[in-house]
């Protein structure tokens, strides 16, 4: 039997004066005259943040606060699972999995867990490092694995029967694929994106709205998808440089911060440099960035040979969420690909909405789930 391990951040303070040297001796490039983001991470707010990260950013604090929930691990399938579980204090609290995504990390959701688990209608919380992030290990799988894994760590580990899942981006997929594999145990899901058209459908059994939304995803695709072609084909080419590179890799990570973010053209009006730097610090102290893209082609290849579980129609009671920042589908669309019993269009936030917005979208997923019994 799978025992759990307390676990607790204590980065080497050698890997932290190695940072140190790496960001010092940072050889940077041009950037066209004027361009700001439009070809990528701006260079005059990469530099402003390594120079913060240089000089005011403490790691210690930060590791500090990430220790301040309870942190373990547990073997599945071969994989060391990292995750926090923290129980509510409500009489009758309800577990809730809440799965992250890409180039997040489980620290998208640190900004929930008291807002979460501290009033009558409380969580038990579990938030764990898909495997290939963060704390765990190395171990890059497809989302219908990683369901797998999820499901057993629930069920198996924790002795939930039943439970909820929330997530995002590929959070999203993972829940999906885990209300398709585990209906019995996975009770509802809640997501914030429900999956896009990707040329296969018969466009004429769609709405006009839905085809529009198609045209969107296409253009999309072009004008912002390379990262998800290279990280799905050749993710092995991409990786020597940001695993190398902190200034590299965090110039990957905060072009999609930026891009998705509901920030009115100040990337800090959404997220700190605290906040900033510390989810690439996990990217970097762990030396995951390698398997966390690789879950791209892992993805790419399952799908190739013969489909994933998330592509399938869910058919466990889903809730949507679609912040402004998202790519805005209709109703019916999402309709088309779930379960669908509460659909909710916001005024603010953006594909990282836990961490823009947390108290809308800790309302968003307490009023959901709060219809469902366990």
């Amino acid at each position: 039997m799978a025992t759990i391990s307390k676990f607790r951040i204590n980065v080497q303070q050698n890997v932290l004066d190695d940072l140190t040297t790496r960001l010092k001796n940072t050889r940077w490039t041009e950037e066209p005259q004027g361009s700001g983001w439009s070809y990528g991470t701006n260079s005059a707010y990469l530099k402003e943040l390594v120079d913060y990260w240089q000089n005011s950013y403490d790691w210690r604090k930060q590791e500090e606060a990430l220790n301040q929930y309870p942190q373990f691990t547990t073997e599945i399938d071969g994989a060391t699972i990292h995750f926090i579980h923290v129980k509510g204090k409500g009489a009758t609290s309800k577990p809730l999995l809440l799965i992250h995504g890409w180039p997040d990390s489980y620290y998208r959701f640190y900004k929930l867990i008291s807002l979460l688990t501290e009033h009558e209608n409380s969580f038990d919380l579990v938030i764990p490092s898909i495997p290939g992030f963060g704390f765990s290990s190395h171990h890059a799988v497809n989302s219908d694995v990683t369901a797998d894994i999820f499901n057993q760590l629930m069920v198996e580990i924790l002795g939930y029967k039943q439970y909820f899942v929330a997530g995002g981006d590929m959070g999203s997929v993972i829940a999906k694929s885990m209300a398709n594999q585990f209906s019995e145990q996975v009770k509802a899901i809640h997501i914030t994106d429900v999956g896009y058209p990707d040329g296969t459908e018969d466009w004429s059994t769609m709405s006009e709205a839905e085809q529009q939304f198609g045209q969107v995803i296409q253009g999309w695709f072009f004008s912002e998808g390379a990262f998800n072609m290279i990280q799905s084909t050749k993710p092995q080419s991409l990786s020597y440089g940001l695993n190398d590179s902190p200034v590299g890799l965090a110039g990957w990570i905060l072009e999609k911060f930026n891009s998705w973010s509901d920030n009115n053209g100040d990337i800090e009006n959404s997220f700190t440099k605290d906040e900033l730097i510390t989810n690439i610090m996990i990217y970097w102290v762990s030396e995951t960035i390698n398997s966390s893209i690789r879950t791209y082609a892992e993805n790419g290849r399952a799908a190739y040979m013969g489909g994933l579980k998330s592509s399938q129609k869910v058919n466990v009671p889903t809730g949507v969420s679609l912040f402004p920042k998202e790519a805005q589908f209709p109703q019916e669309w999402a309709e088309r690909m779930v379960n669908l019993v509460s659909f909710t269009k916001l005024e603010k936030g953006g594909h990282f909405a836990p961490m823009e917005v947390p108290y809308v979208y800790a309302v968003e997923i307490t009023k959901f789930f709060e219809r469902f019994e366990i």
